[in-house]
């Protein structure tokens, strides 16, 4: 989990540490599977489910990293209202609904209903209606306060002790040590503000038909300058305006879903504006450009380019020049993998998915400066690739010591395939030699990374650097089928040749690694497995969907069925919002998937992977400098009928369906673009 590392302000006279805080231990991450996230990054709001901001765990608004607002208690007629309903309503808002018993309600029945909103920029709208026959007149407060602390602090447990508040304007303002302050205004002004309480009060007297409505705004000030939360947001215009429709209802607001926490995501690089890119997830992983946030654009291809050239942009700047070996690396921290193995560089991962994410892209329709501009960071990857092999001739990871992972070994063969292929459609040199290097790379990976046994084999985890096997088996093996798009629209050749891919579509379907909710990271039979390990075992979403669209395009389609079917019945329990992970539970009937207490939600993968996922259905192969589109939808129909209308393919509109008999059917492409074979 990666965190900020800002000091937290210091102490402030007469004010002790915010209630709640206290509730974790110190150093370990507050629980946020119950909570309600809004997300318009770089801001973003977490609440409880009952709406009141106490200042317990992450509750709170943050800008950049940085929480302005902690505490946001209501109170009407003295009494906190009653909570009935807390949900969200999209990506960016929050929603609570509760009741009040006003001072004439003599009955069982409530008189005052209590509506909130809360945006993820801290915006709140309040509304207090009455069921009275005429006006009742009743005192509605606001407790608040904040510690303006780091994020990371407030991860820890350390979040420092709340700050003074003084008077400023219709509400409330705040001054840490660092000259940071945030204000928070209401309207209408409220008829009293206590700043030793942190208290705004009005005298509201709500009438039928006429509620009593209030508006909160939260800015920030620093260095004279004063910032709204919500400002400077990324377009939404990088992501199209996919649409789902079909005999399954839950596609639609899956895919709206998907799309609005895509869009949420977006984070500019502040040194560089134009380069905007996909935070890994929110609440813990929202610093630089990740591995995460290029995987998440490809997936996202069919909601047009723009996404995967800005992120790939970003990406480059950061890529290693000078001197060999370390020249074309990009850098990435350290992840863990889990019990079996030590960590893996998200540097790797990222550079070996640069050339087969620009070689993809290039196929759904980047544009030709974009793909020029790009070239020479792709060929500079493939260059560090070349000398990055170790003795045995695989790709180590962490490099240049670590065990060699099959997982990593499927990224180097990708990208070797996808790159030659890219560099002959460039006019570059080298593309037959990289085929070549793949060659032998799939005829070492069928000798030393499968191992048999009665059953048909199976294929090893990783080969240690002492030359040792791991065997275990997890949703990492998805990867293996996981080849890419080549022209015309066929699939890449793979590591594993057919009889292997069938033997290994069976392990995926077996209960040993599917959940029945998606694939387990680890075995559930594998040393080392827990249900809630995010590497040894919990069901990581965005594997699944590799695996469905692995399993898919090698002709599997009932093991990709059963995969597809879990994944959305688990989404549809976690209110068709993707988290991260869940438990590895097996499902029994009529329990719901078990949630991860530390899962992100929403999480880049998880999101495209929901996108992935519908488009792996109607099997959209694209070849847009070839002028085809091929459709290869799975013929069982695991969905039903199924439409996508929306996409992008070769810069144009793009819609096709898949019917119940399987049949596919472009219905509004790019003109001049033929149905291929």
């Amino acid at each position: 989990m990666a965190t900020s590392t800002a000091q937290v302000p210091g102490p402030a006279a007469g004010h002790p540490p915010l209630p709640g805080t206290g509730a974790a231990r110190p150093g370990e991450p507050p629980a946020v599977h119950d909570t309600l996230v809004g997300v318009a990054l770089p801001a973003l709001a977490v609440s409880p489910r009952h709406g009141q901001l106490t200042g317990t765990g992450l509750e709170g608004v943050y800008l950049h990293g940085r929480r302005l607002l902690a505490r946001c208690v209501l109170r009407v007629a003295g009494r906190e209202p009653v909570p009935l309903r807390g949900r969200a309503d999209g990506a960016e808002r929050a929603e609570f609904l509760g009741v009040v018993r006003g001072p004439g309600d003599l009955g069982p029945d409530p008189g005052l209903v209590v509506e909130r909103t809360r945006d993820a920029d801290g915006t709140e709208r309040l509304a207090v209606r009455s069921s009275a026959p005429r006006p009742v007149r009743v005192p509605v407060e606001l407790a608040l306060g904040t510690d303006l602390a780091d994020l990371g602090a407030v991860a820890a447990g350390r979040p420092g002790p709340e700050l003074t508040a003084a008077v400023h304007g219709s509400g409330l303002r705040w001054t840490a040590p660092d000259g940071t302050a945030v204000s928070v205004l209401a309207e209408p002004a409220p008829s009293e503000a206590l700043a030793a309480a942190g208290l705004l009060r009005w005298d509201a007297e709500p009438a039928p038909g006429a509620p009593f409505a209030l508006t909160l705004r939260v800015r920030r000030e620093r260095a004279g300058r004063t910032q709204a939360a919500g400002a400077g947001r990324p377009g939404g215009h990088l992501l199209a305006d996919a649409v789902a429709e079909g005999d399954d209802p839950r596609v639609g607001p899956l895919l709206r879903a998907c799309v609005a926490d895509l869009r949420a995501l977006l984070q500019r690089d502040p040194a560089h504006p134009a380069d905007v890119h996909l935070a890994a997830g929110v609440p813990w992983r929202m610093g630089p450009v990740t591995a995460e946030a290029l995987w998440a654009a490809r997936m996202a291809l069919p909601l047009g380019t723009r996404l995967a050239a800005t992120t790939l942009h970003a990406l480059a700047r950061t890529q290693l020049t000078g001197p060999r070996p370390e020249s074309g690396r990009v850098p990435g921290p350290l992840r863990d993998a889990g019990p079996l193995l030590p960590p893996r560089c998200t540097g790797v991962e990222a550079t070996l998915a640069f050339p087969a994410v620009l070689a993809e892209a290039r196929h759904w329709g980047l544009p030709e400066r974009d793909l020029a501009e790009l070239l020479p960071a792709a060929e500079r990857c493939l260059d560090w690739l070349r000398g990055a092999a170790d003795g045995t001739g695989f790709v180590p990871d962490p490099w240049p010591a670590g065990p060699a992972r099959a997982e990593t070994q499927a990224h180097a063969h990708r990208a070797a395939v996808l790159g030659a292929d890219l560099l002959d459609a460039c006019g570059r040199p080298g593309g037959e030699a990289w085929r070549e290097w793949a060659r032998a790379l799939r005829g070492r990976f069928r000798e030393r990374f499968w191992q048999d046994d009665p059953a048909g084999g199976r294929p090893l985890l990783a080969l240690l650097p002492d030359g040792r096997p791991l065997p275990h088996l997890g949703g990492w093996a998805a990867h293996l089928l996981d080849t890419g798009l080549a022209d015309a629209g066929r699939q890449a050749p793979g590591l594993l040749d057919k009889a292997r891919t069938e033997r290994l579509a069976r392990l995926l379907a077996a209960p040993a690694l599917d959940s029945g909710w998606g694939l387990r990271g680890l075995g559930e039979k594998e040393p080392g497995y827990s249900p809630f390990g995010h590497r040894s075992g919990a069901v990581r979403v965005h594997e699944t969907a590799v695996a469905v669209a692995g399993l898919a395009a090698a002709g599997h389609e009932r093991e990709a069925g059963t995969l597809l079917r879990g994944v959305l019945d688990a989404a549809e329990a976690f209110g068709l919002r993707l988290p991260e992970m869940y438990a590895g539970e097996r499902r029994t009937p009529g329990a719901p998937p078990v949630p991860h207490p530390a899962a992100c939600r929403p999480a880049a993968v998880a999101a495209a992977a929901g996108v992935h996922l519908l488009a792996s259905v109607l099997g959209v192969r694209p070849d847009a400098p070839g002028r085809t589109v091929t459709l290869a939808p799975l013929r069982s129909s695991p969905l039903g009928e199924l439409r996508l209308s929306g996409l992008v393919v070769a810069g144009e509109p793009f819609a096709a369906r898949v019917g119940r008999l399987g049949l596919g059917m472009v219905e509004e492409a790019a003109p001049g673009l033929q149905l291929g074979v």
